[in-house]
């Protein structure tokens, strides 16, 4: 084979997200707004919850840019845990109004990607569990992605937690208005602040758990 076909099969691969295998939720993705600045109370939050998930054996994981990821990095330093950061770095001129890597948000281990879907499905992939805060365009096409796997996938899947009462609103809209099943409704949850994101990924691993189990039995 040429070097010139062999471009073409490495170009012509695609990426498929790993599925879960256990019901542990080890890995917590943040997905949200890079244009949040440091000063705003949604990123003290952000940094909140990344802390009291970090003090319970939580490692967090995001895209390496600033606002909501660079929070949730500084707050997993704080709690004593790790951040897994995968990132993308194009150059200005090919995508503008990507936010690229952010030097505030000290990653403990780097995952470089060479375009913006290795990027999102090598976040779906590192993460056991993804959290949504308010973000723009890039936090609707990650938190529909991990929604949309974890229905195809169900049993196997990842759950999603929207952060914010807006979610409220939101998810009604869509539940009116799309053509949306139970097993998708029971795929994410809403919190309001950081106690009841703790308390819901650990009752989430206990229905996993269940539902690992009855699998196994089957």
């Amino acid at each position: 084979m040429s070097n010139k076909a062999d471009d073409f099969a490495r170009q012509a691969q695609v990426y498929v997200p790993d599925l879960k295998t256990n019901w542990h939720l080890d890995r917590v993705a943040f997905f949200g707004s890079a244009d949040i600045p440091v000063e705003s109370q949604l990123y003290a939050e952000a940094f909140a919850c990344a802390k009291l998930l970090a003090e319970n054996g939580k490692i967090i994981v995001n895209g390496g840019g600033p606002g909501i990821m660079q929070a949730s990095s500084q707050g997993a330093a704080a709690g004593g845990s790790e951040t897994i950061g995968v990132t993308l770095n194009p150059p200005k001129e090919e995508m503008p109004e990507f936010e690229g890597e952010s030097p505030g948000n000290r990653l403990t281990l780097q995952i470089k990607t060479q375009n913006y879907i290795e990027r999102m499905f090598g976040l779906l992939s590192q993460a056991d569990v993804f959290v949504c805060f308010r973000g723009g365009t890039g936090t609707l096409s990650e938190w529909s992605t991990a929604w949309l796997l974890a229905h195809l996938y169900y049993g196997r899947h990842k759950p999603l937690i929207l952060y914010g009462s807006f979610w409220f609103e939101v998810m009604e809209c869509i539940n009116c208005n799309f053509l949306i099943g139970e097993k998708e409704r029971n795929i994410y949850r809403i919190v309001e602040n950081k106690e009841q994101l703790l308390a819901v990924i650990e009752g989430l691993e206990r229905e996993l758990q269940v539902l690992r189990e009855e699998q196994v039995k089957t």
